[in-house]
């Protein structure tokens, strides 16, 4: 038995998520369509983990264990010819059979990403959130450092998570701008349901005056979700770097 590591990237656009689902289509079924046509077998595979409804990937990470001695550069052009265009495949390689693409991940990196041009462009609407409000993003990237640091998070995840343990540690939060686009970048051993977009909609209303400079850290503690800011829509948000 061999476990193949495989690396992808995905416009998340048209799909409910990573994660099957009952009555939507996603990444992981349509994955699993391709897999079994070129495995003949419609194998498990283990994701490294859920992403929201329109929420993009840049680097995602999946296993599956195969007895078949198809090589790994093979692997990829096979399921790149049954992938629709959306979801591609850039990497595969060997791995030991007690790798699991979740639990062996030591940090996640995530960016946002947001238009804030004056005017709505549409060729952004489905890869940026566009913002018409004025951005300072040094300010923001100053307000950021808030975040760094182990804290419950549980002030930042939606009523929909049904995880027991809301500690995570963020490593570093980035704000900056390029042109039109303000860009978020967080890295963190692991986030709940919706925190990142939570934390940037929590820096938006900093933006706009309605959480003061300074508070965020004292917002944090309360863990009172309340306090926080809107989530932030899901088509800015990019899986970025997975880190093993």
């Amino acid at each position: 038995m061999r476990r193949l590591l495989l690396t992808i990237r995905y416009d998340g656009s048209a799909y409910h998520g990573y994660q099957v689902q009952s009555n939507s289509i996603t990444v992981q079924e349509v994955f699993q369509d391709a897999v079994e046509k070129v495995f003949n077998s419609r194998l498990n595979v283990i994701g490294c983990s859920r992403t929201d409804s329109g929420v993009h990937a840049n680097m995602y990470c999946i296993t599956l264990d195969t007895d078949m001695s198809i090589s790994p550069s093979n692997t990829v052009l096979a399921l790149n010819t049954y992938l629709p265009d959306d979801i591609a495949v850039y990497d595969c390689k060997e791995v030991s059979l007690d790798f699991h693409p979740r639990y062996c991940c030591k940090s996640k990196e995530y960016v946002y990403k947001i238009y804030n041009g004056k005017y709505r462009n549409p060729f952004c609407a489905r890869y940026a959130f566009w913002y018409r409000y004025s951005i300072d993003a040094d300010y923001l990237n100053e307000e950021a450092q808030a975040f760094v640091g182990k804290y419950d998070y549980s002030g930042f995840c939606s009523v929909k998570s049904d995880v027991d343990d809301t500690v995570r540690e963020i490593y570093s939060f980035d704000v900056w701008r390029e042109g039109d686009y303000v860009y978020f970048k967080v890295v963190g051993d692991g986030f709940l349901y919706n925190m990142v977009r939570i934390m940037v909609g929590t820096l938006l209303f900093v933006s706009e005056g309605k959480i003061k400079s300074g508070e965020l850290k004292d917002i944090i503690l309360s863990k009172d979700r309340a306090r926080a800011g809107k989530t932030a829509p899901p088509q800015g948000l990019y899986l970025n770097k997975v880190n093993y």
